[in-house]
């Protein structure tokens, strides 16, 4: 979330002006999580994070853009909240060199259709891909298609659901939108597994990416879990699960990684007192290998941290793991900790 008052402290800040119940001015967010020196860098949100992904060296990076990427457009009316951050400060997202933005979320239309226009022409100028929105209903359905070093692609389609806050009003059909899922029935999961296991060669890897659910809570309701659980048997590979400002629980199914919420990586929160109990100040870097003989997942904690990602403590890293770990238990999910990184075996 690199928008409003992420953006506001980056090299080309844009119009800080916000139409919420208590606050008018981006501004006010970056006073809450002060002091930061400005204007930060454009890797300065990323942190520590940044020689991690490096370590690890993933064959793709995939993320969550919850946020329009534009200095035009207008506030999209009946929203509580509005993310911008403008196109000048697309250095931000190169730095961390994502190769796939999913955009289907509550935040890629706040500034109208031609706030979601500027985004997906400044994302494609930057050779980035995009999945889950679009100017039309086959753009935004189409799903991104990577290929992997040594042979192999990597698909992904995104969706949105009315649960995680995205309007109905958003679905794209002729015209703009995300690609809006309606419902949580087996023939939405079906129709939605499709688009990537239709095209799908051997050696190839189908990813789902679901915007769905609350913000805040560890619950995971019985559809969502017969809802994710279907497209793994449609021949899905992973459920990239977000929305939740923090982790929710992971099931590995079938031998198949469901992760029904990776919490928030980037956002401007510090400082909103009300949920300090779900330690939304701790954060997850998600690294799952998917091959022929088992998928495992290693996570990396970090802390933000004056907007910044930094390492946590020996503690924080126990109290992450062990939370991960007691909200998953209905899957039978265990969750180790060793060299500073959070490990869910394989099955």
């Amino acid at each position: 979330m690199t928008g409003r008052g992420i953006d506001q402290v980056l090299p080309r800040p844009g119009n800080p002006a916000l139409r919420e119940p208590s606050a008018t001015d981006a501004r006010a967010y970056v006073r809450l999580a002060g002091p930061i020196g400005q204007p930060a860098g454009f890797a300065w949100p990323w942190g520590d994070a940044l020689a991690v992904l490096d370590g690890f060296a993933p064959d793709i990076r995939l993320i969550n853009l919850e946020t329009a990427i534009t200095a035009d457009g207008w506030f999209a009316p009946r929203k509580a909240v509005h993310y911008r951050m403008h196109p000048g400060n697309l250095g931000c997202l190169t730095a961390i060199r994502p190769d796939v933005c999913v955009l289907a979320n509550n935040h890629v239309l706040d500034f109208g259709p031609r706030g979601l226009a500027d985004t997906l022409e400044t994302l494609a100028g930057a050779g980035i891909r995009t999945a889950g929105a679009g100017l039309d209903a086959g753009q935004a359905e189409r799903p991104a298609v990577l290929p992997v070093p040594g042979g192999g692609r990597i698909l992904v389609a995104a969706g949105g659901m009315a649960s995680s806050g995205v309007p109905r009003s958003w679905a794209a059909t002729d015209g703009p939108g995300v690609a809006f899922v309606p419902d949580l029935s087996g023939r939405s999961a079906d129709r939605l597994a499709k688009r990537v296991v239709a095209g799908k060669q051997p050696g190839d890897v189908a990813i789902v990416s679901l915007h769905w659910g609350s913000n805040w809570g560890y619950t995971v309701e019985s559809d969502q879990v017969r809802f994710a659980r279907r497209l793994i048997d449609a021949g899905v590979d992973l459920v990239h699960g977000h929305s939740s400002h923090h982790p929710r629980p992971i099931e590995l199914y079938r031998g198949k990684l469901i992760l029904y919420g990776c919490g928030d990586l980037v956002n401007d929160y510090e400082g909103i007192k009300g949920y300090q109990a779900y330690r939304d100040d701790l954060r997850l870097l998600y690294f799952a290998t998917i091959g022929a003989g088992a998928t495992t997942l290693r996570m990396v904690p970090l802390r933000a941290r004056h907007f910044r990602l930094r390492h946590v403590t020996d503690e924080d890293a126990e109290w992450l793991r062990s939370a991960l770990e007691h909200i998953s238990l209905r899957f039978g999910t265990r969750v180790t900790r060793g060299d500073g990184v959070l490990t869910v075996p394989a099955a």
